[in-house]
């Protein structure tokens, strides 16, 4: 498995405005090391652990302690997969859904509101509308109790 084929190019993004609708989640201090073709972010912390930031649920997790203890994870199938959808990166792309520099993987409706993990729930966008769109639904949600009934207004 070449890691590579399952990532988005990040080099030359603007990150503290593209996460500044995650700021309520994320640490004071942290550099963007990975971003899977989901949107997810491998971040590294001060203290050198490795974090993901889950865009589907909205989540940051410590996934390592440092980015050697990454690379032995990411090793692993299952882990591998998790972390990088790899499954649904191959039916993407045989669907036809190839990314642009710039895009990523999005969610028609995320995962932690009911959304699936089929080709069809899928849409291709820039990694600039996931991050502005996502980040503010996360955090209306964050505090409410499973099985909640929620309404959005989508405003332009």
């Amino acid at each position: 498995m070449n890691l590579h084929d399952y990532l988005i190019d990040h080099s030359g993004f603007d990150w503290p405005k593209l996460l500044e609708h995650w700021r309520w989640r994320l640490p004071a201090k942290f550099n963007v090391w990975l971003v899977n073709r989901f949107g997810d972010l491998f971040l590294i912390l001060d203290d050198g652990s490795v974090h993901r930031l889950d865009i589907g649920d909205g989540i940051l997790a410590k996934v390592a302690e440092n980015w050697d203890d990454f690379c032995k994870k990411v090793d692993d199938e299952d882990t591998a997969n998790d972390w990088l959808m790899i499954p649904l990166v191959h039916r993407l792309v045989a669907a036809g859904k190839a990314l642009q520099p710039g895009q990523c993987y999005c969610y028609r409706l995320l995962p932690i509101l009911g959304g699936g993990y089929g080709v069809d729930d899928f849409d291709i966008k820039d990694v600039a509308f996931l991050y502005a769109a996502f980040g503010p639904i996360h955090e209306r949600i964050k505090d409410l109790p499973d099985g909640t009934q929620i309404e959005f207004k989508i405003v332009d």
